[in-house]
């Protein structure tokens, strides 16, 4: 649907305090890394790749990435692999007729001050709050081809299947993606840019915030198999 992008330009800075076995240093599981930034040994926060060690385990974990690119599958992977509680945003967003949820915010709220969780960094009301409280966000910066092939196959699957989905909610026609500018499958398209826009927001506003970026499949399930599960143990 499109010509392959040239990823967003963000300069991949690389920490060097390591210890002697290589690792870097180490936090205890409910720690949060801000609090260890705000230390005297505090350095600027960096964007990661997949094959980068994570200073320490993450409790908190924010999936940025534009509708489509994959956010709930690689949230569910994180929390299996980690073994914290995965809170899928939608469900707490989208009431029956997909109508907004009176809750929403006063949930998010509640869910974000656990001690541990992974959710999808989504709707503009809480983003904010959801990166102040992570210590790691894992950005999913996928080329927007790649992100249309995911939207629309999933969008067409969904609407064939019926699949139902939060709070009894299924797809809309799928001729409505000729009317409705936020259907998703356009809104996918059209907002494809905004992510990237965030991330370098977020790593000014929170500088000691570590980034993961991870701009392919191929990426996305290396970071999964060796890099999430391979940060180091404490001692």
């Amino acid at each position: 649907m499109g010509s392959e992008e040239t990823p967003h330009p963000i300069p991949t800075t690389r920490r060097m305090l390591v210890h002697g076995d290589g690792c870097r240093p180490r936090l205890p599981i409910t720690a949060s890394l801000r609090e260890h930034a705000a230390s005297p040994a505090k350095v600027a926060g960096v964007i990661l790749g997949p094959g980068d060690t994570l200073r320490g385990r993450p409790a908190r974990i924010i999936v940025a990435g534009t509708s489509g690119a994959g956010k709930t599958t690689l949230s569910a992977a994180i929390s299996r692999t980690l073994g914290i509680e995965h809170v899928e945003i939608d469900a707490l967003y989208h009431g029956p007729d997909w109508t907004r949820r009176e809750s929403f915010e006063a949930d998010v709220a509640e869910f974000s001050s656990r001690a541990e969780w992974v959710t999808e960094w989504q709707y503009g009301v809480v983003r904010d709050q959801l990166a102040d409280r992570a210590d790691l966000v894992v950005w999913l910066d996928l080329p927007r081809r790649s992100v249309m092939r995911q939207v629309v196959t999933r969008t067409v699957r969904r609407r064939f299947r019926r699949e139902v989905l939060w709070n009894d909610n299924i797809e809309p026609p799928l001729h409505r993606i000729l009317f409705e500018a936020d259907h998703i499958v356009r809104w996918a398209w059209t907002t494809h840019h905004k992510t990237s826009t965030r991330i370098d927001e977020l790593s000014e506003r929170l500088p000691h915030l570590d980034i993961v970026r991870l701009r392919s499949r191929a990426e996305i399930d290396k970071w999964v198999a060796f890099s999430l599960p391979g940060w180091c143990p404490r001692r």
